[in-house]
């Protein structure tokens, strides 16, 4: 790609990315406020509804394996297009769903369809760019899309005051159709058809068998789930947090993904600022260490302060782990996606099942049994974090004694 090309890129594919990558942040958290009406309609526990989180992740993460490897054969463009009209028609199956099971059944299709977007995105982001540039588009992307958690929950909560929660479902129909239209439209076909690989089961299924077989990325991909899991814990406790905690409404739940989201938009305009100036390993210890003291001083203070710390100190200390959050989300990406550069399409469907299988697991499993408890959730998230930087420190030491050495 010559430089004018380079250069007149990045602002119209990083808004249409981060419209792609929208998806599965809105399908999460636009329904947060309808919790209590969806749980009182189908009478089912707190405990319950969050399988409705968990019908959704994990066949996200089981589907994310399919994405990737079907946009290195069929092309990136196909691939988003189709997985997001089927996402859209899953999304107004379950504005009219009768039944909590048939709500689960219907999620568990919204998560096989949403990640196409995600997942063929980063393989865009490799095809165009390498190095820096492609650490400042990614960033640029972070930056738009990361208005869509605070966002989504506040949009939610007003779609459920005014119309119910039936409503919100059909706003992800709309949202859906609305991005296929655009993704038809202005989305770019980056792989030409001589740089893909055949379609047929057997070499798919090697190629995805090899990658995760790879020690190195599958605990950098492992490590990329804990990061994310620093942040997840206080995404999945979000309707406790709001509503039992801190005794607000259902649409307020911007109080807590206000600060959050804050952190990412400083996280990525910091990164974006040292990429090609401070060196990827320094950035990244300085972002797990950011994540660790603001959960680890939140911890600190929910267990010695009587009462709990004040809101806006909460605030302020999830705002300074989101920063670190985004300071290691783009190095790590594009660490994992520059092991397999003639298999990015594979290489970033097995990075995103890894790490939402990671997510998923602590959202169904280790989210309902702190029961939204604040001196654990934020405890948990600082461990997260930590688990995180020493399985990057790990993979990172096994790639150097191979010779592997970072193109950013």
């Amino acid at each position: 790609m010559n430089t004018a090309q380079r250069q007149a890129v990045p602002l119209g594919l990083a808004a249409l990315l981060a419209l792609l990558s929208m998806i599965s942040p809105f399908s999460i958290d636009t329904f947060f406020p309808s919790f209590r009406a969806m749980q009182a309609e189908f009478d089912v526990s707190a405990l319950t509804m969050q399988q409705t989180l968990t019908a959704y992740m994990i066949p996200y993460a089981i589907m994310s394996l399919v994405h990737g490897p079907l946009s290195d054969a069929l092309g990136r463009r196909v691939v988003v297009i189709w997985g997001l009209m089927l996402y859209a028609l899953a999304s107004l199956a379950c504005t009219f769903s009768s039944s909590f099971a048939a709500l689960l059944v219907f999620r568990a299709l919204q998560g096989m369809t949403a990640g196409a977007g995600l997942t063929v995105g980063r393989a865009i982001v490799r095809d165009l760019y390498e190095g820096p540039e492609a650490q400042r588009l990614m960033n640029a992307v972070t930056m738009i899309f990361s208005v869509a958690p605070a966002l989504a929950p506040v949009l939610g909560g007003w779609i459920h005051a005014v119309f119910g929660w039936r409503a919100v479902f059909f706003f992800l129909f709309a949202l859906g159709v609305a991005i296929v239209l655009a993704s038809w439209w202005r989305l770019p076909e980056t792989l030409p058809p001589q740089r893909r690989m055949p379609l047929a089961l057997g070499p798919l299924v090697r190629t995805t068998a090899r990658i995760l077989a790879n020690r190195e990325f599958l605990t950098m991909s492992v490590a990329a789930g804990f990061n994310m899991g620093a942040v997840l814990f206080f995404i999945g406790s979000a309707p406790s947090i709001v509503l039992d905690d801190w005794h607000l409404s259902e649409t307020q739940f911007h109080w807590l993904f206000v600060p959050v989201i804050g952190g990412f938009l400083v996280g990525a305009i910091l990164s974006g600022r040292m990429a090609g100036r401070v060196p990827s390993a320094r950035q990244v210890r300085f972002g797990y260490l950011s994540t660790a003291f603001g959960s680890g001083c939140a911890a600190l203070l929910h267990a010695t302060w009587p009462g709990g710390p004040p809101i806006l100190l909460q605030q302020l200390l999830m705002a300074v782990g989101s920063v670190g959050v985004q300071l290691v989300f783009p190095v790590l990406t594009l660490r994992i996606l520059d092991m397999f550069p003639a298999s990015r399409g594979a290489a970033a469907s097995a990075q995103t099942f890894v790490q939402l299988l990671v997510a998923s697991s602590m959202m169904g499993l280790a989210v309902p049994m702190l029961g939204g408890a604040l001196q654990w959730v934020t405890l948990c998230s600082a461990l997260a974090a930590l688990t995180s930087l020493l399985l990057w420190t790990l993979a990172s030491r096994m790639l150097a004694r191979r010779g592997v050495v970072s193109q950013h």
